[in-house]
């Protein structure tokens, strides 16, 4: 009896974030998640493991001039931005997760995926939807135009059911939509809790390097934007993409947060539709307006999404003369910035006030740009709202602005202005 309780011993862990605190409590310390704290049982322990046996390895080790790379090239999916931030396409035995806000359009654009790898690879693909019937999915199939005698689809929540099917359909690509609906039987915990997201993504990786079979596993995003579940689970996978979008706007964005296989800062922009979503290979045109004549209060700049430079137009407009602290309203920039430009416009310029007056600035299409280089664009706006004076056509501002006045250099200058004479822009400042 003394042995058994030395070799495990109870413990606590919070099935919602992994947190193991050192006795029960009603909410988690580390998340602030309330009744998520559940007692678990360790395994041996450390000095247990320390005499393991050795045993005869399945496959010897080799000289690594003598080991192909053939197995790890890349396929192409057919979805042209999809494959620029993976660094090529699929490669095959590879865990991809895919993570998003709900409605931003996952299912959507694996659906497509699937049907374009079903149609150019050779090979099956194979659908499974935990949060929807099959019937669901075939609606949006129809309506996409996604309808291939190579792409299985499945409606299953039981990880035993998911390898059953794998085996039945013998696919090379395989689609879970999602990981946090998927349980096993073998784990304890719900379907969504760390212990079963942990178990369901180890079997699922397991399974995809044992057949070669690339993998997408669709994940949750809490309320901060960051991947649900326990850490490890980016660990795991060998490639972490965030899809990225405003439901008010039709432009998503593809980031890579982890990638074994190429470039993690790679970006790729995709249009939402009605019947769908399509690759956005020039999305520059969607965050510039065309005028008939120059408008006051606009100024174009180029931010740089990864190692993607995207020509965009600010927008500024100088409300009515307020009593009190006028608002300072921002779409698409940061707050803290616009704010900064609007202190240096007042303290070194002589014939700017806005003290007193309300300001607002937008960027064009749904684009967000944070980054110190629009300082300059911003600044620019604002002065040509303010004194009410349209901007030379065809130029570009690209710069950070200084608390004292001064216009400081960006980095990727070069590419920023390569991108802005692309689309004929003739003059910048930077």
């Amino acid at each position: 009896m003394k042995a058994s309780s030395a070799k495990t011993r109870a413990s606590y862990l919070c099935d919602a974030c992994g947190h193991q605190p050192p006795k029960w409590v009603g909410r988690c310390p580390e998340c602030g998640e309330w009744g998520s704290i559940v007692e678990s049982t360790t395994g041996p322990s450390l000095g247990a493991m320390r005499h393991v046996a050795p045993r005869q390895p399945g496959e010897p080790a080799r000289p690594i001039a003598t080991i192909s790379a053939e197995p790890a090239r890349a396929v192409a999916t057919g979805v042209g931005e999809l494959d620029r931030v993976l660094g090529g396409g699929l490669v095959p035995g590879a865990v991809v997760l895919l993570a998003g806000e709900p409605g931003v359009g996952k299912s959507t654009l694996l659906l497509d995926v699937a049907q374009q790898w079903a149609l150019g690879s050779g090979s099956n693909a194979l659908v499974i939807s935990g949060e929807e019937s099959t019937s669901q999915v075939r609606l949006r199939a129809e309506r996409m135009g996604t309808l291939h005698e190579r792409l299985y689809l499945a409606s299953e929540t039981d990880l035993s059911a998911v390898l059953g099917h794998v085996d039945a359909v013998k696919p090379g690509l395989l689609v879970v939509d999602s990981v946090q609906t998927i349980s096993s039987s073998s784990s304890d915990g719900v379907a969504g809790g760390v212990t079963q997201v942990r178990a369901v993504t180890a079997a699922l990786v397991a399974n995809a390097k044992e057949r070669n079979i690339a993998t997408v596993l669709v994940g949750h995003v809490t309320k901060d934007g960051h991947v649900a579940g326990p850490r490890v689970l980016e660990h795991l996978v060998d490639v972490v993409l965030q899809f990225e979008g405003d439901k008010h706007s039709s432009l998503r964005l593809i980031r890579g947060l982890k990638n074994r296989f190429g470039a993690a800062d790679e970006v790729g922009c995709f249009e939402m539709h009605e019947s769908g979503i399509t690759s956005l290979a020039d999305p520059s045109g969607l965050f510039v307006t065309t005028y008939a004549e120059n408008v006051p209060g606009t100024c174009v700049t180029v931010a740089m999404e990864g190692r993607r430079a995207l020509v965009t137009e600010v927008q500024a407009l100088i409300g009515a003369t307020v009593a009190g602290s006028p608002r300072r309203t921002v779409s698409g920039l940061d707050s803290a910035r616009l704010a900064m430009v609007l202190a240096v416009l007042q303290r070194r310029t002589e014939r700017i006030a806005l003290h007193d007056k309300e300001v607002f600035a937008a960027t064009v299409g749904g684009m967000r740009v944070t980054e110190p280089a629009a300082d300059l664009a911003v600044a620019l706006a604002v002065a040509s709202a303010s004194l009410n004076l349209a901007m030379t056509p065809r130029l570009a501002a690209i710069g950070e602005v200084g608390l004292t006045g001064e216009v400081r250099r960006v980095s990727a200058v070069q590419r920023r202005l390569a991108e802005a004479s692309r689309l004929g822009f003739k003059y910048a400042l930077v």
